[in-house]
Parts: C-alpha cells; structure tokens; sequence
C-alpha cells in the first residue's frame, strides 16, 4: 500500500509540472523588435553583431604628406640679443632703479653707483687741462720768438711737441670721464648707468650697498638685458632621427599652456656634438615671439622634412578615443568587427583625419566607431 501511495503522489507532481509549461507557451505576437545582440568573444578587441549592416564601413583614403618627427625642447633667449650692463666705475651700489623680470628701454635709469674713481679721473682732467693751456701758451711763445730770429727751428719743434702731448693728455682725460658717464662741467662723485638697449632684464647680479664695477671683488655685469621678440627652441634630436632635421627646415611649435595657439620658427643650427648618455644632439629652433613664449617654457615642435609619405586618410567619426589611445574598427568577418589601434594626426579638410601608423590607404574601417563601441558596451 506505501508502495502504491508513492506511485500516485509522483504521477500527480509531472501532471501538474506539464501543464505549468503548457501555460507559459510562446506567444509570437506579443514579440516587439529583434535587438542587435553583441557578442564579445575571448579576444578583447573582437566584437560580433547580429546585424552588421546597422554599421558601414569606408575605405581609408590617401593623402601624401611630408614626414615629419615631434620632438620636445624648452624657450632659451638668443645670445646674440643678451647685452650684459656693467659699470666702468668701481664702487659701491647706491640706488636701483630696475628689477629682475622689468621691461626695460633703452637710455633708462638703472642704478647708480658711488665711485672713488670719478675723483681720480676729474683730478687728471684738471691737471691735462691745466697743462695743455700752458704747453700751448709755451708753443705760442717760441713760435713769435722765432718768427723774429731769436730762437732756433729746434727750440719752436720742441715746444710743438710738447703742446701736442699736453693736447692728447687732455683728450684721454675727458674720454675718461666720459666712459665714466661723468659732465666734466659738473662733476659728481655718482655715476649713473643707464639701459644699453630695449628688452627684458634676465637676470640681476647685483643688490643695494653692493660693490660692482670691473675690478673690484663685486660682480662685473649688474644687469643682463635680452631682447625676446625672438627666442630660440633647443631640442633633444635622438642620434636615429638626424637625418630627418636640416638647416633652414620649417617647425611647428605647440605649447602646453596655450593648446590652441601654433607658431613656426626655423631650424637655425644643429648641434655638431652628441650627448654621450642620451645620444641626442641640441637642434636649435629660432621663433619670432609674438609675447606668449617665455623662457624656460617646455614646447613641442613638429619638424617637417622636405621628403613626402603617404598615410591614410579616415573620417573623424571612425576614429575612437579610448583609454588614451586611438583605434578604429575593421571588418573581421560575417557578423564581426576587430578594434584597431592607430595613431592619428592632422585634422584635414572635408572633416577628414590623417592616420599616421596602424592603418593602410584603402583599407575598410567602420564609419561611426563610436557607434558600434557604445552598442558593444551597452550589451
């Protein structure tokens, strides 16, 4: 009888089990639109769709550019434009009337410094001055005399020469006091060192009660002054990549603190010595500075050779901006798209982007990238 009970109770349960399934039975009008389904495979870079045709693919176009080779550098003053500002006059800083950093014109007030020297070269002044008027006074003399027989030809030579030397004397006085900056009418023990040209002070050697001035212990040149309308770019060049650069070759320059901004400058020297470590050489990039560069700024310059490649040519939208790279999708076969890292480069006409590696002219690339990477990572 326990036997028979459990037969029945099992009989029961697959009764009730079969007509659940029956129940929920598939209804196919009830069915809304079949969705893409995205089916990632092992390979991270692979992605399968239902229906490819929802994504159409271009041939990559050409275009026949010059080559060109990003390099990195820092803004340098020109040296030829750098005008270092010294005092002839030994002595000691009394006032500064300019700062590191001043924009600066020429013929401006810059410091001025109390010298002993000025006593020393006023009081040569007064004495050559004094002796030229006396050797002169000597020459007049003996040339009357002999004029009238009472000296020798001898005797008017000597004297001429003398007022000769007494001249020269007086000469070297006043062209003393001049470099001095010194008014031999108006003698001071200050003297004033003015602005030699206009430009930017790069750097300052020297601080208030300071001793300057060109034999002293202090420093020699007070003020450096550089003119920055034009600057130069130094570039590391690896030893692989020289044959690439050439005198006169035309840079673009790109800054970081100003992204949207591109000046050009031109490659003005390449250095004949290599850096034994890194294997670089210093190119030398000359720009006209329009008041953005400032020195010590780190820039990228793109060298532009005078030989051509050819690079394919890609609508903006195939290209795909993820995680710090960029890629563009591929037809892999039936139903299926691989992800494909290149490397993009200039935005060109016709909303067209230039691919500089990873890709090949006329290859097919899907159109809409972004498309097919947001309906990947939806499913």
């Amino acid at each position: 009888m326990r036997k028979l009970s459990l037969w029945t109770m099992t009989c029961g349960s697959l009764a009730l089990l079969v007509s659940a399934g029956c129940k929920k039975s598939f209804n196919p009008a009830s069915a809304g639109p079949v969705p893409t389904q995205v089916v990632e495979s092992g390979n991270a870079g692979l992605v399968t769709v239902d229906h490819p045709e929802q994504y159409p693919t271009v041939a990559a176009g050409r275009i026949d550019a010059p080559e060109t080779l990003d390099v990195t550098g820092s803004v340098f003053p020109d040296i030829s434009r750098e005008i270092p500002v010294i005092s002839m006059a030994n002595g000691r800083v009394v006032d500064i009337r300019a700062r590191l950093d001043d924009h600066v014109k020429k013929g401006q007030l810059l410091f001025s410094v109390e010298s002993p020297d000025i006593s020393a070269a006023f009081d040569t002044y007064v004495k050559a001055a004094a002796d030229e008027q006396l050797a002169n006074k000597a020459y007049l003399r003996t040339k009357d005399l002999y004029a009238h027989g009472a000296v020798a030809q001898s005797a008017l030579e000597q004297a001429d020469d003398t007022e000769k030397d007494a001249r020269a004397d007086l000469a070297a006085a006043e062209q003393q006091l001049k470099i001095f900056g010194v008014d031999k009418n108006h003698p001071s023990p200050i003297v004033n060192v003015y602005a030699p040209a206009s430009g930017v002070i790069v750097a300052q050697n020297i601080t208030q009660a300071a001793a300057t001035g060109v034999a002293l212990s202090g420093t020699a040149t007070a003020f450096t002054i550089a003119d920055l309308r034009s600057v130069w770019i130094l570039c590391d060049v690896y030893e692989n990549d020289l044959p690439k650069v050439s005198p006169g070759q035309t840079a673009e320059i790109r800054l970081a603190a100003y992204p949207g901004k591109t000046l050009t400058g031109r490659v003005s020297d390449i250095g004949p010595v290599l850096d034994p470590a890194l294997r670089t050489a210093k190119v030398r990039i000359e720009v006209a500075n329009s008041g953005l560069l400032r020195l010590g700024m780190f820039v990228t310059a793109t060298l532009a050779s005078r030989s051509k490649v050819t690079h394919a040519t890609v609508p903006s939208s195939a290209l795909l901006h993820l995680h710090d790279r960029e890629w563009v999708f591929q037809p892999a076969g039936p139903g299926q798209f691989r992800r494909v890292a290149v490397q993009g480069g200039a935005m060109l006409a016709g909303g067209q982007q230039e691919i500089l590696s990873g890709l090949a002219p006329g290859q097919p690339v899907v159109k809409d990238a972004l498309n097919l990477q947001a309906t990947a990572e939806a499913q």
